[in-house]
């Protein structure tokens, strides 16, 4: 199953005709996936699923309709267990960003942590989830896929956010400062959550 949002609307890739949710099934093949993108940002449709007769095969002339772009990401936890996020847009985040020539997708995601947050001494544990999400930039949509990792650091200095890239917070925060973050996030960074929760 690929998961894939479109201002926090998912539509859902699946070859299961299993239904776990109340959106409206299309068969894949029969689908312009415009007029999916059309339907989400539109009307109060909430989400699709589309049902692949070959998931991986159509997953592929899915990706094909839009700019790819790879991105890493980091769940990062302090000695405390508390997880750090970032404030950007309004919206509490987790930091992450693009990758770069030359660099493994792991690389990405510390270098991104670090810059994005001002941390250091980050210790790369596991890869936790890949999330999918569509959005525009200059005129072009593109599907940015995240590869998140799990990472540990005993930093304890100040933390400085990232100013030029629209951060104008970052902090470690406890189960119930996360719980509250979590009302003001993206659903993609509640799957990245759900993924550590599930450790």
């Amino acid at each position: 199953m690929y998961k894939v949002f479109v201002n926090d609307k998912p539509i859902i890739l699946t070859d299961s005709l299993k239904k776990d949710n109340n959106y409206r099934v299309y068969i894949f093949k029969d689908v312009v996936v415009d007029e999916i993108l059309h339907k989400l940002k539109k009307s109060k449709t909430k989400g699709v699923n589309l049902f692949c007769a070959n998931l991986e095969k159509d997953w592929k002339t899915f990706k094909k309709n839009f700019k790819v772009v790879s991105a890493g990401g980091g769940l990062v936890l302090n000695k405390n267990k508390e997880i750090l996020f970032i404030y950007r847009l309004d919206t509490w985040d987790l930091p992450k960003g693009r990758i770069e020539k030359g660099e493994t997708i792991e690389q990405t995601a510390v270098r991104e942590v670090e810059e994005e947050c001002g941390v250091k001494e980050l210790a790369l544990v596991q890869p936790l989830i890949t999330t999918y999400h569509l959005f525009f930039m200059n005129n072009i949509q593109q599907l940015k896929i995240t590869h998140w990792f799990l990472m540990t650091t005993n930093f304890q200095e100040r933390l400085i956010p990232q100013l030029e890239e629209g951060i104008t917070k970052v902090e470690f925060k406890n189960e119930a400062k996360v719980n509250e973050a979590l009302q003001n996030t993206y659903a993609n960074i509640k799957l990245v959550i759900d993924a550590y929760k599930q450790l």
